[in-house]
């Protein structure tokens, strides 16, 4: 009798477990980090090609779309002048973004978004840069999602007088959290 009350327990606290809206464990937050996380070098690179194209302080809109569906639009300024550093200050934009069809995202209106980037030594320097993202969460898992992220990597040369990042040198590290899911994020690209 006890085993079958242990058993009976067990698939309660389970079902439990796996209802409600929101992150609520690590895993959890694993799995909605997991989501976005093609979305961080997306918004980098957007980043760069804003940068290339710029004419003035304010960089064009740049937007690429999710692997799924949706997109991811950043807009923002780069420092002016001949310079070889530069400060870049965006915002990204979330619409229906999804790289898996099982988690999508959304930018959360008024609260903040940013992706900041200090290019050293153009073209062959250093990158670094943080961003905080506040974004709304549905699907498979729901509710809100906040990355907070810095980076550092080294700068090459692109293809005519444009500046790109060197692969494999991009380090990644910050959190993923949502409700009392935390998740450390901690990669090289």
């Amino acid at each position: 009798m006890r085993k079958v009350y242990g058993q009976l327990w067990l698939a309660i606290g389970a079902l439990l477990v796996g209802c409600g809206s929101g992150v609520s464990s690590d895993e959890q937050a694993r799995r909605a980090y997991l989501g976005l996380d093609a979305s961080i070098d997306k918004a980098i690179n957007l980043g760069f090609a804003g940068y290339n194209a710029a004419s003035s302080a304010n960089i064009p809109a740049q937007m690429t779309a999710g692997a799924a569906s949706g997109t991811l639009k950043v807009t923002g300024q780069v420092d002016q002048g001949s310079s070889p550093n530069k400060n870049m200050r965006l915002v990204p934009e979330f619409t229906a973004y999804s790289d898996d069809t099982k988690l999508f995202y959304q930018t959360v209106a008024g609260q903040p978004q940013s992706l900041t980037m200090q290019l050293k030594g153009i073209p062959t320097g250093t990158l670094s840069g943080d961003a905080t993202w506040n974004l709304d969460m549905t699907g498979e898992l729901a509710g809100p999602v906040t990355l907070t992220l810095t980076f550092t990597g080294t700068l090459q040369a692109g293809p005519g007088q444009t500046v790109e990042r060197k692969p494999g040198t991009t380090r990644i590290t910050g959190t993923a959290k949502s409700g009392p899911g935390l998740y450390t994020i901690d990669v090289t690209r």
